[in-house]
């Protein structure tokens, strides 16, 4: 195991040391405490590493640099690191070549390709998704730059499927101007749009029906607004195909609020453009209509509970509600109606909740005749088939315990879409609704291992006050639950996200070396509609860590391990999860591994990206709020003396979402307040953001970062037998 690193006495050589960049990387760098007190609400709040915030400052800089040799001296140094590093390279450098965000455009189908040891997924277009032969690249990333920094955001294909807008940015940043591609030839064409897309508040592009321009999602340029407001105040501007960028038509926006989110639609039929409005990331959403004239018209606000539309084909609307129904209710409406009339009801709530998730494709997909609709089960998902006034119709058939996703129609009444599951990596099928047959296309991801030796089980934990609290196990078939099995426990819980079944090839290497794989679905998800969600978000967050420490518990409580064999890991609000956890529990897991996470929570709003977070998460300036955060803020619940289970933080230099100072501050307070002999170390790469658009090589670093951690800390000794090959 690893042996706890000399605590450092902040002498004056000492400090010194760091300062000058020379700090001995078999030891932590010694952090000054430098408190500054706030106040809120009358409640005198300390910060003692405040300092850690500037990333400007080269002391700071210096600092992370110290962090990361010190890391580094172990993390490099492990046992059997180099053959975690050489085992999982071969997997994930092998994964055959898998498709998303396939859509339909033009008799074409365009998809992002995703080939290693190609560092960024790629743009192709195929003539069928059967047909692998017929795939052209569009848009190579790792062509245009091969040092790997520079990603595919996103891309929209124009109606006739000629061209392509594609949002690009490089570093992990997310910082995405849109470049228009010929698809014939896979030259750019035509000028570029800056400023389209940002890491939180993302963008989005919707071709005019003739393709020859498009409305966009646009944030402010260099003057019309302070440098802090860059990344919000997204509007919407029409580009006409040939002129200058700064002569793009304003939409609509102006008076929207800070933290707008947009996503745009366009109807080919008639011209008509439906803009989604999300208010932050609370879930809140407004719906607006611009007609062929050019006039828009608002037709759902905030507070109506209207979460999702999409375009019918009659001149319609499909709505989500959630009005007095937190699973949700598919309304439809007359677009000639709109404001007049209220929606229909064509399908009342269900025992299961409709998926309103704001990322990704929407879950309800109209054809000429059909409507199909994705509902949560749960954490897995499935596709309900129904005609145009709510009867049911055939379904696709699917994979039992599995998420299904992207949904794209196609030419008549069939249905393209995506599915996956634990055990099965994803496949693109084709539903054809005339026969009811549902097939498998080409564009299938084929593992380089075999998961036939493995199982998912499906269990429930009991929560604090209660509440079922569903756990996905995988596992090797015949564990023996005899409480010596190591075991890896991840959550997430926000934002009324689903967290699905997924397929994670490289997983094969915990499996063969006896580890139980958990994952919770939590409340502040969306697995079982709104009520789930709000049960776990502003006041009611605690929930969500109760929920987690209850599936901790449950897993012991069962025999697949022990506090000496558990480990969990998250990312981002996950990554909160997980600092909530090991402040609230320090004894329950053994090890913590935490990507990108949020541990200050009354400072979070202040950082730039900050504010989406406050729908969610809540506002200082709210007295009920602050005092519901600051209870569980991980880095104000660290306790001086009390033996913490090891960590490992990963973050990245150019995170657009959470601050890396976050990942600063508490790694700080951790190694100054344990007393135990667990390290606590920081990694931060230079050349990635929250993990989106991040290189292959470096999420194999990070990969055999995290494993050979918790290889070590969990006691799990390399072995040299495989299976699952």
């Amino acid at each position: 195991m690893l042996q706890s690193p000399r605590k450092s006495s902040l002498s004056l050589a000492a400090l010194l040391t760091v300062f000058m960049g020379i700090a001995a990387a078999d030891e932590p760098p010694p952090t000054p405490g430098r408190p500054v007190v706030d106040t809120y609400h009358g409640v005198e709040v300390s910060d003692p590493y405040r300092w850690l915030e500037d990333d400007q400052d080269p002391a700071v800089r210096r600092w992370s640099d110290a962090q990361n040799a010190f890391a580094r001296g172990i993390l490099d140094n492990l046992p059997g690191v180099a053959a975690i590093r050489a085992r999982v390279t071969e997997i994930m450098s092998d994964e055959s070549p898998s498709y998303w965000g396939v859509t339909f455009r033009g008799g074409k189908f365009f998809a992002l390709k995703y080939q290693p040891p190609k560092q960024q997924p790629m743009l192709v277009v195929l003539t069928s998704p059967n047909d692998l032969s017929s795939e052209r690249v569009v848009v190579d990333p790792n062509v245009i730059d091969a040092s790997g920094s520079t990603a595919i955001d996103w891309y929209v294909a124009s109606p006739d499927g000629s061209l392509a807008a594609v949002s690009m940015s490089k570093g992990g940043t997310e910082a995405g101007d849109v470049h228009i591609f010929d698809v014939a030839t896979g030259r750019e064409a035509y000028e570029v749009v800056p400023h389209v897309n940002s890491g939180t508040a993302g963008g989005d592009v919707a071709w005019a029906p003739d393709g020859k321009g498009f409305y966009h999602t646009r944030h402010p340029w260099p003057g019309e607004r302070p440098e802090e407001d860059r990344d919000f105040y997204q509007q919407v501007y029409f580009h006409a195909l040939g002129t200058p960028a700064q002569d793009d038509r304003y939409e609509m926006g102006r008076d929207l609020p800070r933290i707008a989110e947009i996503q745009l639609d366009v109807d080919n039929r008639s011209g008509r453009v439906l803009a989604t409005v999300q208010n932050g990331d609370g879930g809140e959403f407004a719906h607006y209509l611009r007609e062929p004239g050019g006039t828009w018209k608002q037709f759902s606000r905030f507070g109506d509970r209207t979460v999702q539309a999409v375009f019918g084909p009659r001149d319609d609307l499909f709505l989500v509600s959630l009005r007095d129904a937190p699973r949700g209710t598919l309304q439809r409406v007359a677009i000639a109606e709109l404001g007049q009339r209220p929606p229909v009801t064509i399908m009342p709530e269900m025992d299961d909740a409709i998926v309103t998730s704001f990322i990704g494709a929407p879950s309800i997909a109209a054809t000429t005749e059909r409507l199909y609709v994705t509902y949560q089960l749960g954490g897995p998902s499935e596709i309900r088939a129904f005609d145009q006034q709510g009867k049911p119709a055939p379904a696709p058939e699917q994979l039992p315990l599995a998420s299904t996703y992207e949904l794209e129609p196609l030419t008549g009444n069939d249905l393209l879409f995506g599915s996956s599951s634990y055990l099965q990596p994803d496949a693109k099928y084709v539903f054809h609704a005339e026969d009811g047959e549902t097939q498998k296309t080409a564009l299938a991801t084929r593992s380089p291992v075999d998961f036939s030796d493995a199982e998912v089980v499906r269990e429930f934990a009991t929560s604090k006050d209660g509440t079922r609290v569903p756990v996905n196990i995988l596992r090797r078939k015949g564990t023996r639950l005899n409480g010596t099995n190591p075991c890896i426990a991840a959550g997430y819980g926000g934002y009324g996200i689903n967290i699905p079944p997924s397929f994670r090839a490289v997983d094969r290497v915990l499996l063969d070396h006896g580890f139980v794989l958990a994952e919770a679905n939590l409340r502040g998800g969306g697995e079982f509609g709104e009520k789930w969600h709000l049960e776990g978000n502003l006041t009611k967050k605690q929930n969500v860590f109760d929920d987690f420490a209850a599936v901790c518990q449950h897993l012991i409580d069962r025999q697949y391990t022990s506090n000496e064999r558990l480990a969990i890991v998250g990312g981002s609000n996950g990554g909160l999860l997980m600092g909530a956890l090991l402040t609230q529990h320090p004894d329950l897991v053994k090890a913590v591994v935490s990507y990108v996470g949020i541990y200050d929570m009354p400072r979070t709003e202040l950082s730039p990206n900050g504010e989406f977070n406050v729908t969610e998460f809540g506002t200082v300036k709210d007295p009920d709020q602050f005092r519901a955060m600051y209870a569980y803020s991980p880095y104000h619940r660290v306790r001086n003396g009390v033996s913490y289970p090891a960590v490992l933080m990963l973050t990245g230099d150019n995170d657009p979402r959470v601050e890396p100072m976050q990942s600063r501050k508490m790694t700080a307070r951790l190694q100054a307040a344990t007393a135990s002999d667990a390290p606590i170390l920081l990694r931060t790469s230079a050349g990635s953001g929250h993990g989106v658009d991040t290189p292959l090589d470096e999420r194999i670093a990070q990969t055999v970062d995290e494993f050979a951690f918790l290889f070590d800390e969990l006691g799990v000794p390399i072995q040299t037998q495989r299976s699952g090959e």
